[in-house]
């Protein structure tokens, strides 16, 4: 008996610790630096140096015991570091000639189990400011799966990481999806 009762407070901090939320970084979301300087030569000349962000909508503020999620300022973060590292920045935002507009539609995370696959949805539409002409839409979903060994000792970093990796990856896929882009 003296045993099990001595067990039951480590389980049960165990528990609480399972649900604790680890908010998403917007350093790990954004999209690597080799990915963003082999992107930049591929990018139009058109849009170089031409888009600003718009407001990003549809993230959530990660709770104490409510798993890690992404913020809407982390995303957008990480978007302003991508679009500056892949050269599409406008130095001015308010005079840009194109708008970004992103909405976080969803992100799947596991429930309590070992596998640590996150997917993300993103909505993605580029508009041309003066005209209003959405040149680009597309909802992006991709998958990520951070592996045991990223975070061995804590289940929450793992979907953290998840998390991040998902969205860099719908990035990498909007960004890809730019240089076909007639303009």
């Amino acid at each position: 008996m003296k045993v099990q009762a001595s067990v039951l407070p480590w389980l049960a901090s165990l528990a609480l610790l399972g649900g604790c939320g680890t908010p998403s970084q917007s350093l790990q979301m954004s999209v690597p630096a080799g990915t963003a300087l082999q992107l930049r030569s591929f990018m139009p000349a058109a849009l170089r140096g031409q888009v600003a962000l718009e407001a990003v909508a549809g993230g959530a503020e990660t709770g104490r015991f409510w798993g890690s999620k992404v913020s809407n300022p982390a995303l957008g973060h990480a978007l302003e570091d991508t679009l500056r590292a892949v050269g599409l920045w406008a130095d001015k935002p308010e005079t840009s000639r194109y708008q970004l507009k992103v909405q976080l539609l969803s992100l799947v995370q596991p429930t309590v189990s070992l596998d640590t696959t996150v997917g993300a949805n993103v909505h993605y539409s580029l508009v041309e400011r003066a005209s209003g002409a959405v040149l680009y839409q597309r909802s992006v979903r991709a998958a990520y799966k951070a592996e045991f060994t990223e975070a061995m000792i804590s289940q929450p970093e793992r979907i953290k990481r998840a998390n991040e990796g998902a969205i860099r990856a719908t990035l990498e896929i909007m960004l890809r999806d730019l240089p076909g882009l007639t303009l």
